[in-house]
């Protein structure tokens, strides 16, 4: 099924790296379907995000290969099933947080990265995002996602020579305005090495935690997949 309405970017994987990505927000099911078969029927891959939940396993069932992913409304597809290579560590502040950062762990999973969650880390347990000093400081990249104040980048990123992604999400009561307090707070973090993405922003992090894993894995600039 094909729709007028549907100009595809068939040859970003040639030039980024990964297929277009379907942001399911504002699409018919109809053109969820056929946008993420025409994209896997030619790269063996393709991610739909934010489906929404009363259609997203229905569509899945639609699509040789997807699978559903009800917590963080994501669509995949891997025909391949390549070896996954490095490390991306997630570290998520608490399980209210757990959709961006299951969305994050797909995306990078999905772009070829050995992938792992560390969850409910938040900074009102120390001790909990301290027991992981080795694998925060062995891995390639990591993409911490915190609500509330976002305090959690700063001091991911005051323990370790990694990239630090951060991740503010709309976890928060009243005065954490959706979001906007943990990026405000990410963004004016002192510790060096923070990158931060917008607001529930997991499929960004994860596409820049990908790139940066490729980099340390290959030892220069990507190449087109």
């Amino acid at each position: 099924m094909q729709h007028e309405n549907l100009d595809l970017d068939h040859d970003r994987q040639q030039r980024c790296g990964f297929p277009e990505v379907v942001y399911g927000a504002g699409k018919t099911p109809e053109e969820i379907v056929s946008a993420l078969t025409a994209i896997a029927d030619r790269t063996d891959i393709a991610l739909a995000t934010r489906v929404d939940d009363h259609v997203g396993a229905d569509i899945a069932s639609q699509i040789d290969g997807a699978q559903w992913h009800h917590r963080c409304r994501c669509i995949s597809i891997d025909r391949k099933n390549r070896q996954r290579m490095g490390q991306v560590t997630i570290i998520c502040a608490g399980s209210s947080d757990l959709p961006v950062a299951q969305e994050a762990r797909l995306t990078a999973d999905l772009a070829g990265a050995s992938t792992e969650v560390i969850p409910d880390a938040g900074v009102a347990g120390i001790h909990r995002i301290l027991a992981h000093d080795e694998i925060l400081r062995t891995s390639n990249a990591l993409i911490v996602v915190a609500g509330m104040e976002g305090a959690l980048p700063s001091v991911v990123a005051g323990r370790v020579a990694v990239p630090v992604i951060a991740v503010p999400t709309s976890v928060g009561y009243g005065a954490a305005f959706g979001g906007v307090t943990a990026l405000l707070g990410m963004l004016c973090s002192c510790a060096a090495g923070i990158s931060v993405v917008n607001i529930d922003n997991g499929f960004g992090a994860g596409i820049l935690a990908a790139r940066i894993n490729r980099l340390a894995c290959e030892g220069g600039p990507a190449s087109g997949r």
